[in-house]
């Protein structure tokens, strides 16, 4: 390997457009509110709470050579990350997200990453042209994958060498995305950070709370899985071991990006030697206070 770094987030590095409401919504509300954009999608959203934890990201992905890609590349650079084996398409524009949110959560949602799964293995290349990695010497360190792959490049990643060393963190971009994970259920070396919904999804059946979840992945052939159930218990489950812990409980006032953070402060913890019991405890402090709307750390 000719390079070394602390992690690598593969996935949906995009702009996040989010309407934000302090009102109940249904469908067809019309409200007042707040709409912004960010620098966002699963990978980017693992990135920066990383960054925010002391450690320095790689990001493969795609992003456009238009005027959105050129503003977000600079921001992943003044944001801490390494944004130098980015596949930068000419022909493909920046993918974006956009998601409205109330007082009652998140009411609706579209992601177009259709950049992303239009560009497909072209964003591995650095672990395969000896960047970061090679087929003689493979990249052995940590590894951030969400589900917004295509699924036939997931499964290529769940068979690929060049991850045979990997210490491989794998999450979905959002439930109906879910079973695209199926390929690393029972992969030697993946960690699934997977909802109580994405659980059942993984598993076709229905679970009554996170302990069960992590149970069942388990039983299905998950190395290890940890499974959140926005603020009833999380659970941290292994063959040897099952730990659960309750969130702290504080006022909601966003939910896209709360999964990401909680995985990234996981791993972020882990990455420093924690135990298991503190890092799941970490993990879903950050999460909780990055719902509150304050700054994980």
């Amino acid at each position: 390997m000719t390079a070394r770094t602390d992690i690598l987030c593969i996935g949906s590095v995009l702009w996040d457009v989010i309407g934000r409401s302090a009102s109940h919504m249904r469908q067809g509300s019309d409200v007042p509110g707040r709409i912004t954009r960010l620098p966002g999608g699963v990978a980017m959203n693992i990135a920066m709470t990383l960054v925010r934890f002391g450690m320095t990201p790689v990001l493969l992905t795609a992003i456009g050579r238009d005027a959105e890609g050129d503003e977000l590349v600079r921001a992943c650079l003044q944001l801490g990350m390494d944004a130098g084996h980015v596949y930068r398409s000419e022909d493909l524009p920046t993918d974006r997200y956009m998601a409205v949110e109330g007082a009652n959560g998140l009411i609706a949602a579209i992601a177009d990453a259709h950049s992303l799964e239009a560009a497909g293995a072209k964003i591995l290349r650095p672990l395969q042209d000896g960047r970061l990695g090679s087929a003689a010497s493979p990249y052995d360190g940590l590894v951030a994958l969400d589900g917004n792959l295509t699924q036939s490049l997931l499964e290529e990643i769940a068979a690929s060498p060049a991850f045979a060393r990997a210490d491989l963190r794998v999450a979905p971009a959002s439930p109906g995305k879910a079973e695209r994970l199926r390929p690393f259920l029972q992969h030697a070396r993946a960690t699934l950070y997977v909802n109580l919904e994405e659980a059942g999804l993984l598993c076709q059946t229905e679970f009554d709370g996170s302990d069960s979840a992590a149970r069942g992945l388990i039983e299905r052939g998950a190395l290890r899985a940890l499974v959140t159930d926005g603020g009833r218990n999380a659970t941290e489950a292994s063959a040897e071991r099952v730990i659960s812990r309750t969130p702290p409980e504080v006022l909601v006032t966003r939910v896209t990006g709360a999964g990401d953070t909680f995985m990234a402060a996981h791993i972020a913890a882990e990455a420093e030697g924690t135990d298991r019991e503190a890092a799941l405890d970490r993990a879903l402090h950050a999460a909780a206070t990055y719902v509150s709307g304050e700054t994980p750390l």
